[in-house]
């Protein structure tokens, strides 16, 4: 008998599973020196900049940081451009998204998100008790139409990662409008840009062109992956006003820590330093795909700072292969395998390996 009644929300849900670590796998397969391609991390260390104010603000931790992060939203806003009463922050882009199921979803409601997408968004859902709707794929990319022919009068929600986590495949904004037209007012849509600075400007900006025209959309982003911030969780959200006093309710105090604002604020303050580390990334993105397209390889576009070989019935076999190599990457049994974008000899290592190991 287990301790405590546990809700059945609760009791059968799978956790989360994050990216295997190198340590871990160096571990379980008796190896040295592997590299962990697993978790879509900005492989360099945050600007000198960024490093010195998270120095910084650590000889003040005895103290709470401000749990609105006021600066930190005001800096947001006048960059992106958009009243500050629209900003709000949370523990990263993750824990917006668990912000809004706990605003928006009861027991028996449903929310919809095509599969395969986010892992974490099962946990989010399933956890408030409410039904998942997963309209499937289609070669990798998202099928709107499906998507909107899913919602139903029990829908509260709509998640949509677009670049999408794992397969990097991304939808336009102009894709994005035509599906909230056809949607009623009152369900909420999350467009989830966690890997929106690696993507191809010209899929348009849902903030700019899509928020003015409807209330119901929340467009989240993150310093996790391009800004390097992914140890300090500090994610934002841009959408109207009344969504932002909704689900501020429920922020759990000093969430976003003062360490996690200080980074932000700071790497705000250093676009210019950081952008040729982006770029650095794009183009080593763009050299794998090269190498892997004249492999034979067949890829989904990539939009994001990882790239998916589509290994279908065979992605166990070719991931644990890898991995007893050194090379952690991150499997998706029966579908495929997503591999970050690393450092230019992380890059080299996993394309020496994988040709190794594997034929297309």
């Amino acid at each position: 008998m287990g301790i405590g009644n546990v809700r059945s929300a609760i009791s059968g849900l799978a956790p989360y599973r994050p990216g295997k670590g190198a340590a871990q796998a160096e571990r379980e397969h008796g190896i040295v020196d592997a590299i962990k391609l697993a978790s879509n991390e900005n492989p360099f260390e945050p600007v000198p900049a960024v490093a010195a104010a998270i120095r910084e603000a650590a000889t003040g931790v005895n103290r709470y940081g401000d749990h609105r992060a006021t600066e930190l939203r005001s800096a947001l806003a006048r960059w992106i451009g958009v009243p500050q009463e629209r900003v709000t922050v949370g523990c990263g882009s993750v824990g917006l998204l668990q912000q809004l199921c706990l605003t928006y979803l009861d027991p028996g409601d449903e929310a919809v998100y095509p599969w395969l997408s986010f892992e974490a968004y099962p946990v989010c859902v399933k956890m408030m008790g409410a039904v998942p709707v997963n309209p499937p794929l289609v070669d990798h990319r998202f099928d709107l139409e499906a998507v909107a022919a899913a919602v139903t009068d029990r829908t509260k929600l709509i998640l949509l990662a677009t670049p999408n986590n794992p397969t990097g495949t991304a939808v336009s904004s102009a894709e994005l409008a035509t599906l909230l037209s056809s949607i009623p007012d009152d369900v909420v849509v999350l467009v989830d840009e966690a890997y929106r600075e690696f993507a191809d400007p010209e899929l348009g900006d849902p903030v700019a062109e899509l928020l003015p025209v409807h209330r119901n959309l929340v467009v989240t982003r993150t310093f996790s992956k391009a800004y390097g911030l992914a140890g300090l969780r500090v994610g934002y959200a841009i959408t109207d006003p009344e969504i932002v006093a909704q689900i501020d309710k429920i922020l759990i105090p000093f969430a976003v820590n003062n360490l996690a604002q200080a980074g932000a604020l700071a790497a705000l303050a250093s676009l210019d330093q950081i952008q040729p580390k982006v770029d650095q990334i794009l183009d080593e993105r763009a050299r794998v795909i090269t190498e892997l397209t004249q492999a034979g390889w067949k890829l989904p576009p990539a939009e994001a700072n990882f790239v998916y070989l589509a290994t279908a019935e065979r992605t166990d076999e070719i991931y644990v292969e890898l991995e007893r190599r050194g090379v952690v990457t991150r499997p998706f049994s029966g579908d495929g395998i997503r591999v970050t974008i690393g450092t230019p000899t992380e890059n080299d290592r996993f394309l020496a390996t994988l040709a190794d190991i594997a034929s297309p």
